[in-house]
């Protein structure tokens, strides 16, 4: 039996060791459905190097190649505006070639990562045109989707009222998964014994993490790592006074170097302010904890919070200081509770990887012959 084929397209270079869940995302996806067996043509890279693998796909299907599906990975940017100058010099490339596998009976699926255009801060430090030219160019990728898509991905199905363009029954949630790390062992723990906190993540407005600080000033037995950006936290350090001693480490690792920081861990964080934007993000690191059998402190109000309280992998709580010290005392003492809770990230670990997610899109799509 043939190798089955398909199409994977981002209008960016994919890389490994990318930093951001941006570039993670495509390089996961990309991996992942090369491990399930596909043959993939990846329309990949600079428009340049996007149209050299376009040609290819084109000859192939001259030829009689059947292609099972396309799954592409947009930009955060708008497509026609993907080049490092970001002038829109190759208006058909893309969409055009989309039109064309549409056209050859190859289902279309793309996943849609970016709605941030939607809120009204967007674009505030742009000139008034370029704005306006970005927010064209944002509807008129959004008109395509509608004409050209079989399936449009989202990271979870609340986003999908920023989108109300796409018909809901073609809109499927599509989160981010874990991989390329193995679980970390257990750290024994002793009641009474420091409680180590780890949080994994951007810090800035849309990061707000205030009331942990504050819980780690008035507890001493809790120890808090937070790995960031550094110029992230250059950012906002004025803000969280650390307490005296080493009960806070902020430190700036990233790939493999965050293995000995899951290693000391006993909970995993997302525990920030609630506001509009995290009733329908969801983190990269909330899969990541979950993939290293580790336990998750999440806040109410957000979608990450429903995920943890829904599937029993953590504690969901109030933003609030009072209430955020009480269950952390609970778990000071009670280590048998955070073991209970890491057994379910553990159980729920494999639903969750890039392969299942990879394994949810060609059974959306793959066509059937």
């Amino acid at each position: 039996m043939s190798q089955p084929r398909m199409v994977f397209h981002h209008p960016h270079p994919v890389r490994a060791g990318a930093q951001t869940a941006s570039g993670v995302r495509p390089f996961r996806m990309l991996e992942a459905f090369a491990a399930l067996g596909y043959a993939v043509d990846a329309v990949v890279g600079t428009a340049r190097e996007r149209a050299q693998v376009i040609a290819t796909v084109r000859a192939r299907l001259r030829a009689g190649e059947a292609y099972d599906f396309m799954y592409s990975e947009s930009s955060t940017e708008p497509t026609l505006l993907t080049e490092p100058h970001h002038l829109p010099l190759h208006p058909t490339l893309d969409f055009g070639f989309m039109r064309q596998l549409k056209a050859a009976g190859v289902p279309l699926g793309l996943f849609y990562r970016d709605v941030y255009w939607r809120f009204p801060g967007y674009g505030l430090n742009l000139p008034r045109w370029k704005r306006a030219a970005a927010l064209w160019a944002y509807h008129h990728d959004l008109r395509q989707y509608r004409s050209l898509l079989d399936r449009l991905y989202l990271p979870s199905l609340p986003m999908s009222a920023y989108v109300p363009e796409i018909p809901i029954e073609r809109v499927r949630a599509l989160p981010p998964g874990h991989g390329g790390l193995a679980p970390v062992a257990a750290r024994p723990r002793k009641s009474g014994e420091p409680l180590h906190l780890l949080y994994v993540g951007g810090m800035g407005a849309n990061y707000p993490l205030h009331r942990l600080f504050e819980a780690v000033h008035q507890l001493p037995q809790l120890r808090l790592t937070v790995c960031t950006r550094e110029a992230e936290w250059r950012a906002v350090a004025a803000q969280y006074p650390l307490p005296e001693g080493e009960r806070v480490r902020i430190v700036h690792a990233s790939g493999s170097g965050l293995i000995p920081l899951y290693e000391m861990a006993d909970v995993c964080v997302l525990f920030v302010q609630p506001q509009p934007y995290w009733t329908f993000a969801v983190p990269v690191k909330q899969f990541e904890y979950i993939g290293m059998g580790l336990p998750i402190l999440a806040s109410e109000g957000t979608l990450s919070g429903d995920f943890v309280r829904d599937h029993g992998v953590g504690w969901t709580l109030p933003y609030d200081t009072a209430a955020l010290l009480l269950q952390l005392q609970h778990l000071v003492q009670t280590p048998d509770a955070v073991a209970a809770r890491r057994a379910q990230s553990l159980a729920l670990a494999p639903h969750h990887s890039w392969l299942a997610r990879s394994q949810q899109v060609v059974s959306d799509l793959r066509r059937r012959v």
